[in-house]
């Protein structure tokens, strides 16, 4: 395939359209990983696995409202029979559906340092991103009996030939460009300027980008692409634009954003017309104590809450669940 670079803007982007009848739909996405220390540095060694069982508990959430998750799943969680304990006969089923999520710092061959700059697989040499993902994407293909189609690069971490590996491996859909968000303080990419709508990385692949769904509210949020860059390192200016509901940036998650914002923000989607909208969240935080969102069991509770208001308000808003499956299924490609 001719070299995409999924970390520049598309100009212009090809915007994806769907079949007649498609209408909006929504996906639920969970960053299905390993705990860990989210404040110390990033280790190959000292993860735990308890929250996986907690999985199926979502599950049977999700399945009582009739949305097919997708999990997409790193290398710590595709070689635990827990994993497939908590979800594999939903998976078998499609009642939900898996994906790649690269962990390079836990995923084979460990020919790299550990650092943060090599926590963004992007980042590594073209040779061993492809022989990490090559070794996940067989290795989840063999633990839940489905080959997976989507890819998140975990952090985000996406690289100038992720593309590539992606068309090779028979993906059809990333969703890795977290929009009007910037990494690059940190090593890792920046999504400011990409669009939120699904847009094309090669049509002539069935390769699509799918990215997660971040709207700006409020009265400035059409000049919130503008201004929001220039108060990155002003979180005290953020602040006080969001405290006085003149401009506040959400992402469609229960990790930081409560139900009533992620309202205003699938409201803000769904009347600017955008086709799907993508939910995420981690793994982790279905049990206490192992992310910085659930420390205990009334912040559990507080988290089914919140998908039972947002499953809620997205039928209101006649905005029905969709799959990967049903995605490709309905795209237009003349």
């Amino acid at each position: 395939m001719p070299q995409v670079n999924l970390l520049e803007r598309p100009s212009p982007p090809d915007y994806v359209q769907f079949a007649p009848g498609f209408g909006q739909r929504f996906l639920v996405t969970v960053d299905t990983e390993e705990e860990f220390d989210w404040t110390g540095p990033i280790r190959r060694e000292g993860h735990t696995l308890h929250s996986v069982p907690a999985m199926a508990t979502f599950q049977a959430l999700c399945e009582s409202h009739g949305v097919v998750p997708v999990y997409l799943v790193d290398y710590p969680i595709a070689t635990s029979p827990a994993a497939f304990e908590a979800i594999g006969d939903a998976v078998a089923h499609g009642r939900a559906e898996v994906g790649v999520q690269l962990h390079p710092w836990v995923s084979p061959p460990f020919d790299e340092h550990v650092t943060e700059y090599n926590s963004y697989a992007g980042n590594l040499p073209f040779e061993l991103e492809r022989q990490k993902f090559r070794t996940l994407r067989d290795t989840i293909e063999h633990a839940f009996g489905r080959a997976p189609l989507i890819y998140r690069a975990g952090r985000y971490g996406l690289g100038t030939r992720t593309a590539e590996i992606l068309a090779e491996n028979g993906l059809t859909i990333d969703t890795s460009v977290r929009a009007r968000f910037d990494y690059s303080g940190k090593g890792g990419p920046n999504y400011r300027d990409h669009p939120v709508r699904p847009y094309w990385i090669d049509r002539s692949r069935n390769l699509l980008e799918l990215p997660l769904t971040t709207v700006f509210w409020g009265p400035l949020r059409q000049l919130g692409g503008a201004i929001y860059p220039y108060m990155w390192r002003a979180p005290s200016a953020r602040g006080m634009l969001s405290r006085a509901r003149l401009l506040e940036r959400i992402p469609l998650t229960p990790e930081g954003v409560t139900a009533d914002e992620a309202v205003r923000g699938i409201d803000i989607a769904v009347d600017e017309g955008l086709p799907v909208l993508v939910l995420s969240f981690h793994s982790p935080s279905l049990a206490p104590g192992f992310t910085p969102y659930v420390r205990d069991e009334a912040d559990l509770a507080r988290l089914y809450d919140w998908w039972r208001t947002i499953f809620a308000h997205l039928a209101r808003r006649n905005v029905q669940p969709t799959s990967v499956a049903d995605i490709m299924a309905s795209v237009a490609l003349a």
